[in-house]
């Protein structure tokens, strides 16, 4: 059973950044991502890792948000600087045995800029 442990959520003024952290009791995924939902609205993809290496990006979060992995502790990161009010939500990390599918769920972490 893989389990992912995210932390790092919290309240923020807009400008400022966070960073979150997945916990995973493996590393070995072919996707590793963040996704989020804000309230009344589907969850949407941040952004994922792959195992070739590349990282793709939502353009909403592109330049803002970085994605990065330290597979010695099993850990997926989501630096997110200049926060915006619409980056608020409950964010999810998510990870798949393929590239077009999720497999595993988080619990998720609130994450709440304001104005």
């Amino acid at each position: 059973q893989v389990q992912l442990v995210e932390s790092g959520g919290g309240s923020v003024q807009a400008g400022e950044s966070l960073r979150l952290s997945c916990a995973a009791s493996r590393s070995t995924f072919t996707r590793w991502g963040w996704f989020r939902q804000a309230p009344g609205k589907e969850r949407e993809a941040v952004g994922s890792i792959y195992s070739g290496g590349t990282i793709l990006y939502a353009v909403s979060v592109r330049g803002r948000f970085t994605i990065s992995k330290d597979s010695a502790k099993n850990t997926l990161y989501l630096q997110m600087n200049s926060l915006k009010p619409e980056d608020t939500g409950m964010y999810y990390c998510a990870a798949g045995l393929s590239s077009a599918e999720i497999d595993y769920w988080g619990q998720g972490t609130q994450v709440t800029v304001s104005s």
